[in-house]
């Protein structure tokens, strides 16, 4: 026998009141709450089974959405769609003449062109006219006719119509003008009003832009005419100051004169050098100066004539005397010589003296002269950078003039030119279906998104449900084992039908044959007899290192159903043949007896009180052998302080005559006495509510029982029915097992 002594642990709850929404306690702890224990992710079977516990809900909610969309999409106006298509020639000239006639647009910049395209034609501009010609504000009710102010400003402000679209298919040059409309007829005309409209603005923009440019470039002419003449005259009056046609060919002359003048002076000063040397030497005397001269020729011829007189007097000298008339004639011709050489040599003299002067003064005009052609040449190569100037000015002038005035005659004629490099290839004709509304696609996309919506809502709603609801879930987000699970069936708390002098012979095995299914799927006592008996075995068959003598069934919160929970424990284990005792712990608002129909003269707070043995206060269950109870007796305060120091004792004496002690205390979140006798008791079994208990709370007592080193045997989880727990269906199977049982019988 293994009996728990009070665990002598400081207990830090304070009692404070609370009042609880069902009434039945009026204190609450007040201490500290654990933190709840992270929770774990959900696997995903928990969100297979919450789809089909919902299944008949979500095809109902999808097949109203499918049958409000199929209503609607029927009830609305067909709309009809026709498509005008435009063909955008890229390589087509824009002019007729000029470089523009020859020029090929490039493809480089399609995509930019083609979406300046689709803007133009949903401009202002070009749906203006035709929503004025259809009424088409009107008809797509952008104005109402009733109210005149807003009419007005609605027709100012930009077209925009809502009904069109312009589209170009990948990877070519064609633009789809599309509209819808009612009226199929009027869907085509619109179409193809809008595509006329088009070619319509583009033509009157290019007219439009020529018009301004002539205009402009017509401003322009006069001026650069002005300027044009003020050049020329310009050029004129400087060839008039230059006294030349084109100083470039005057410069070209002064250059080569120049170059004539510069070898002509370097000659006569040689000349004159050569010349002034043979002066020199001829005022030196020297006859060898006078005959190596130009004019010393003479003067040779001479010198070799006086040379055979001289020799022609001295031979005959040597012959004859100075008497014989051959000496005195070869005396008189060498005599004529030396006169005639004297007047030569003074005749050559003079001629050097002359060409040296004269060479001389060449030499000083050719170097005047020279002066002169270079000054001149400076000059007019000095205006000839400003008279080139003055030129190229004038000519750019004429060229940019005559320019001008060739591009003001060729817009004059591309301006009337109306190119088709945009044309319509396909004109828009009136639809045979509609397009809108497609009730096959509404249908689809009302059944995918209302089925997502319906998932959405279950999955969101079961997350924001806290409460404790299937035993896989609850023992992994909890860390505690869930040891049982009972289902919900009707009128459970009600035992007088099992129990008591009323119904004498009835017992816990009949009771199944009283209770069946009820309208509203609760399911039969049998089932719940069994899920107690399977409790039962859990609890005791579990422990196998050491017998549990005692047990402590709480709760976390009131109306729980921890004390119907402990009648059924109790009676299980006593049809075993095993000595049983329940005792009513509760001593501020007992239901026990109320709930097995019997009369509660006395009890547990007598015993506490001293004013009798439990002996006398145990009561046995005549209609249930091996059971015996003690009613919590009057509520009294003072006996629940006194439970902690005096059941531990009890519990002793208790277990010598019982093999298992079955306690219903008060939920251990509202008062201090529950944990002193869950430190007493071998075992402490939670029971919560499915659906209802929350887990915060349960969490809280745990923790509370972990900090007092209680031993905890699990969680009972009571009242599961099918849209709280997946192990539900085991219910299901066994219900079915029983049924078929009982009809073989």
């Amino acid at each position: 026998m293994s009996i728990r002594t009070p665990a002598r642990i400081p207990i830090d709850i304070q009692s404070t009141q609370l009042t609880s929404t069902s009434g039945y306690y009026a204190q609450a702890p007040q201490g500290p709450v654990e933190v709840e224990p992270v929770e774990k992710a959900l696997p995903l079977s928990h969100y297979v089974w919450l789809l089909r516990l919902n299944l008949w809900k979500m095809a109902a909610f999808v097949a109203l959405c499918m049958t409000i969309t199929y209503i609607v999409s029927v009830r609305l106006t067909p709309i009809y769609e026709s498509t005008a298509v435009v063909d955008v020639d890229r390589q087509a000239p824009s002019a007729i003449v000029g470089q523009d006639s020859n020029r090929s647009v490039g493809s480089n910049d399609a995509d930019q062109f083609l979406a300046t395209q689709v803007r133009l034609i949903q401009s202002d501009a070009v749906l203006r006219p035709v929503a004025q010609k259809f009424k088409l504000l009107e008809r797509e009710q952008q104005i109402d006719a009733s109210q005149p102010e807003y009419a007005r400003k609605a027709a100012n402000a930009p077209v925009l119509l809502k009904r069109l679209k312009v589209t170009r298919p990948p990877n070519t040059y064609l633009l789809w003008i599309n509209y819808r409309s009612a009226d199929p007829q009027l869907a085509s005309d619109v179409s193809n009003a809008i595509a006329n409209s088009y070619l319509s603005h583009s033509y009157n923009i290019r007219i439009r832009s020529s018009a301004s440019l002539s205009t402009f470039m017509e401003q322009q002419l006069d001026e650069l005419k002005a300027k044009m003449e003020r050049s020329v005259e310009a050029l004129l009056r400087f060839e008039r100051d230059m006294n030349v046609i084109n100083p470039e060919e005057k410069t070209n002359i002064l250059s080569s004169r120049l170059l004539q003048l510069n070898t002509e002076y370097t000659n006569g000063q040689s000349d004159r050098v050569k010349k002034e040397a043979a002066w020199n030497s001829m005022q030196s005397g020297s006859l060898e100066a006078a005959q190596v001269s130009v004019q010393g020729e003479a003067l040779v011829l001479l010198t070799q004539k006086l040379n055979e007189a001289r020799q022609r007097l001295s031979e005959v000298k040597t012959t004859f005397g100075a008497n014989h008339p051959e000496y005195r004639k070869a005396a008189s011709h060498l005599t004529e010589m030396e006169q005639q050489f004297e007047v030569t040599r003074s005749n050559v003299a003079g001629r050097i003296e002359v060409d040296f002067k004269q060479s001389l003064n060449r030499e000083e005009m050719l170097k005047s002269a020279v002066a002169e052609t270079k000054a001149e040449f400076d000059k007019i190569n000095g205006h000839s950078f400003e008279y080139q100037q003055i030129r190229r000015e004038a000519e750019s002038d004429k060229k940019l003039y005559e320019e001008l005035v060739r591009k003001i005659k060729e817009a004059g004629i591309n301006a009337g030119f109306q190119n088709n490099n945009i044309r319509i290839a396909d004109l828009a004709r009136p639809a045979l279906k509609s397009v809108f509304p497609n009730i096959t696609l509404n249908l689809l996309l009302a059944f995918l998104f209302s089925t997502i919506l319906v998932i959405g809502v279950i999955v969101l709603l079961d997350t924001l449900d806290n409460t404790i609801r299937d035993p896989e879930q609850t023992s992994r987000l909890l860390g505690v084992d869930v040891i049982g699970s009972l289902p919900s069936v009707k009128n459970i708390g009600s035992l007088q039908s099992l129990l008591g002098d009323k119904t004498a012979g009835a017992s816990l095995g009949n009771l199944g044959k009283a209770l069946n299914k009820d309208s509203r799927g609760y399911r039969t006592m049998s089932t719940y007899e069994e899920a107690i008996r399977t409790l039962r075995s859990s609890i005791l068959l579990g422990d196998f290192d050491s017998r549990l003598k005692s047990i402590l069934m709480t709760s976390a919160s009131p109306s729980e159903g921890k004390s119907t929970t402990a009648i059924h424990l109790a009676i299980a284990n006593a049809e075993q043949g095993k000595r049983t005792l329940l005792i009513d712990a509760d001593l501020r608002r007992p239901s026990i007896h109320r709930k097995l129909g019997m009369q509660m003269d006395c009890g547990l707070s007598n015993v506490l009180m001293g004013e009798m043995t439990w002996k006398m206060a145990t009561l046995p269950i005549e209609r249930v052998a091996n059971l015996d109870v003690i009613f919590s007796g009057p509520p009294s305060h003072r006996a629940a302080d006194l439970i902690g120091p005096l059941l531990g004792d009890m519990l002793d004496e208790f277990a010598k005559e019982y093999e298992l002690i079955i306690i219903d205390a008060p939920p251990l979140l509202g008062f201090s006495e529950p944990l002193q006798m869950a430190a007493i008791a071998d075992g402490v079994l939670v029971v919560s509510l499915a659906g209802e208990t929350n887990r915060k709370a349960v969490g809280s007592l745990l923790s509370a029982l972990k900090r007092l080193r209680a031993n905890v045997i699990g969680l009972v989880l009571n009242g599961v029915k099918r849209d709280t727990s997946e192990g539900y269906s085991y219910y299901s199977y066994y219900s079915s097992y029983h049924d078929r049982q009982h009809l073989e019988k």
